[in-house]
């Protein structure tokens, strides 16, 4: 009791620090909020601004909490933000006891760039994504899958020894801004396409590869031959989608419907609603896709070209698929591995039309490989960052406008 006022002490402390564009990224004022919103306390020993594009900031924090327990949640919310301790020595390592077995207290990781100390040196996490575990092995760290975790695997425990390093706002990066809000108009979207040509541009310049993630609904809206159309110019490297793409897209290949409408003029075709399953069993009559377009049953369309181009597609299955195409992997985590391995080496990722896939990629991947989510519903771009992958963006657009646009534009 000080002058009639209660005096409310912080008994645990420790000092944290973060580094980046701390400010263009409003990275600074998050890390205040959540010491606020963990009812801590924080007092500033040391911070220096960039002063340049590539200069980073720097930050040291002094954070107290009343016990300890409050104190490890703090530190585990501040270290998503980049901000860790000072200090803090090799990173702990446990022992996994059993295949697919974690110790209780694993770190988990987030999709942003992260480093471990072992043998007092930092080393950097290869294969970055979020919710896997860190395996450490021959001075090299990993992040790997709880199902894939194997018995004897080193791997990093506690908040010690970690650094995070969350994607920041360059002050000169092509900006994302053009897509923040919701594109209504046929003049903003002509603008969003031209930015996204030249982040495909950009992205084919430093020689990473551009991933389209593909709903059905692709075939729906006419987007066939602007897809097609990218795909001949040599700008997709793979097509991650499910059963229903290619169905959809055999069908309208063979017969000019897609579930039973025609594409020509919008009509129902007599019958039409069994064209789906004849696409079907005119591809497993063939043998699969490539034998389709080998044979010369399958002359146009998605997959079609996909196979002319030499450009690898995954048709992951589920449960309300019919047939499925031959080619589809009806195996969940057959399926998972085959999408993660066409992303290695992704530096843009265009999401069309497809919710569920687009969720399941962004998860796969690391923060800073660039997502543009295109889709007629709003909500589709947000429920994709909201579920951890906040490099993502949407383009409120008509799938098949906007590919026909695209590919004109890179044409």
């Amino acid at each position: 009791m000080v002058q009639g006022k209660l005096v409310f002490s912080m008994p645990l402390q420790e000092v944290v620090e973060a580094e980046g564009h701390l400010i263009d990224s409003h990275v600074m004022e998050s890390i205040f909020d959540k010491v606020v919103e963990f009812h801590g306390r924080f007092e500033v020993d040391q911070f220096r601004i960039g002063r340049t594009n590539s200069e980073a900031s720097y930050l040291r924090l002094k954070v107290e909490a009343p016990d300890e327990g409050s104190l490890d949640r703090l530190l585990e919310a501040l270290l998503e933000l980049g901000c860790a301790p000072v200090d803090a020595g090799d990173a702990t390592l446990r022992a996994v006891e059993r295949d697919r077995c974690a110790p209780e207290d694993f770190y988990s990781t987030t999709n942003h760039r992260t480093s471990v100390r072992h043998g007092q040196k930092w080393i950097e996490v290869e294969d970055q994504r979020m919710d896997a575990m860190i395996v450490v092995r021959e001075n090299r760290a990993f992040c790997r899958r709880l199902r894939d975790l194997r018995e004897g695997d080193s791997i990093v425990a506690g908040l010690r020894g970690i650094r995070v390093w969350p994607e920041s706002k360059e002050r000169d990066r092509l900006s994302f801004a053009f897509m923040s809000n919701g594109i209504s108009s046929e003049r903003q979207v002509e603008t969003a396409v031209r930015q996204t040509a030249a982040l495909v541009r950009q992205t084919i310049e430093q020689g990473q590869k551009i991933i389209v993630v593909a709903g059905p609904v692709v075939v729906h809206t006419g987007g066939v031959p602007g897809l097609a159309a990218l795909i001949r110019g040599r700008y997709v490297h793979a097509v991650l989608s499910g059963n229903a793409l290619g169905v959809h897209d055999a069908e309208a290949a063979l017969y000019g419907t897609s579930l039973g409408v025609r594409l020509a003029d919008g009509r129902q075709e007599e019958h039409g609603h069994r064209n789906h399953i004849r696409a079907i069993n005119a591809i497993y009559r063939a043998g699969s896709v490539r034998q389709a377009v080998e044979c010369g049953r399958l002359g146009s369309g998605i997959l079609y070209e996909c196979v002319k181009a030499g450009v690898p597609f995954v048709l992951a299955g589920s449960l309300r698929d019919d047939g499925p195409l031959p080619d589809t992997i009806t195996d969940m985590n057959a399926a998972q591995d085959a999408y993660a391995a066409q992303l290695k080496g992704a530096g843009l990722v265009l999401c069309l039309g497809s919710m569920l896939h687009s969720i399941a990629t962004g998860n796969m991947l690391p923060s800073w490989v660039r997502i543009v989510c295109v889709d007629i519903n709003p909500a589709v771009a947000t429920k994709v960052s909201d579920r951890g992958t906040g490099q993502a963006v949407g383009v409120v657009a008509d799938v098949g406008l906007f590919l026909d646009l695209l590919s004109k534009v890179l044409a």
